[in-house]
């Protein structure tokens, strides 16, 4: 029998009784939801038909079945969205008989509440639809897929992580999580983010992806695509404002490992068609998804934190 990469972390447990790592990053993310179902009226998971919102609804799924997911969805559509993505979330909302909330960037940007960027990312602009959506609709604790590997701020911040009135973070604020006690108290108007994706790292949620059978979006995978290059990064082309008359465009085969606005998420060379494939690449990274494919964390040196403190999740 062969030994597939996505194999390794389930080998090398002693007892039959024993959890792989997998089964035990998947218990612990299930328990979360449950909890929150306990101590929540009006959750809502942030979905974007990325790779981590996907596995979050997975888990989610497992964590109710036989029952249907007691939460809404909610996706903040920058308008620059990849029309790939989109047409898998709509796929994913349908095949499951989910309810999605879409906040989008362009009514507030119609309606002259917000205005659009010099450099064309509207990444930073999701901050206001995002907290409007969440106060307009009384959602007292949100899911997000954050991990605590893909960037700095994100490792200071808890499982569950409390929002004041204004959808601001205070790392003040931090509570305690000791033996996974989750205090999940807020006052009115306050909420709490929460993030069962914490403990796991880009590698481990690929292998649970490969474990699973997950379906993704075909992004992820390598294709040819029409790029150019800024800041380092792969680019695709589009009416966000890239590219621009010193930059030229070449098709080239890339893969995403992640997705944002088409304006500040890179592309990475790669021949990886394969969950294998991808896993093996992953593996052998030195980079984390973020820091080697999103321009918006580097803006400045505390640029996702400045966010999150503004509401940003």
């Amino acid at each position: 029998m062969t030994t597939t990469v996505a194999d390794v972390s389930e080998e090398g447990t002693d007892s039959p009784y024993a959890l792989s790592h997998l089964d035990a990053l998947e218990s612990e993310a299930v328990h979360i939801f449950r909890e929150v179902a306990g101590e929540f009226e009006r959750p809502v998971i942030l979905f974007s038909g990325g790779k981590d919102s996907i596995v979050m609804l997975h888990l989610a799924l497992k964590a109710f079945a036989p029952a249907a997911v007691p939460f809404s969805l909610l996706h903040v559509d920058t308008g620059h969205n990849f029309p790939e993505v989109l047409e898998y979330r709509d796929h994913v909302v349908a095949a499951h008989g989910l309810r999605l909330h879409v906040a989008s960037v362009q009514d507030y940007i119609d309606r002259g509440v917000l205005r659009e960027r010099p450099d064309g990312t509207r990444n930073p602009l999701q901050t206001v639809p995002l907290t409007e959506r969440i106060q307009a609709e009384r959602f007292d604790a949100v899911f997000g897929g954050g991990r605590r590997d893909e960037e700095k701020a994100r490792a200071k911040e808890r499982v569950f992580s409390l929002r004041d009135e204004f959808s601001q973070w205070d790392p003040r604020r931090q509570r305690p999580e000791l033996w996974n006690l989750y205090n999940g108290r807020h006052a009115p108007g306050e909420h709490v983010r929460v993030f069962p994706l914490s403990n796991w790292t880009e590698l481990d949620v690929w292998q649970y992806i490969a474990r699973e059978g997950i379906e993704l979006p075909e992004i992820y995978f390598a294709h040819e695509r029409e790029v150019f290059q800024r800041a380092g990064m792969w680019l695709t082309a589009g009416e966000w404002g890239g590219p621009k008359e010193s930059e030229s465009v070449e098709t080239r085969l890339v893969r995403y490992r992640t997705v944002g606005d088409m304006s500040c998420t890179g592309a990475v060379d790669s021949d990886a068609t394969t969950l294998d494939a991808v896993i093996t690449e992953i593996a052998a990274s030195r980079l984390t998804e973020r820091g080697a494919t999103r321009a918006d964390d580097k803006m400045s040196e505390a640029a996702m934190e400045d966010r999150k403190r503004e509401g940003y999740f």
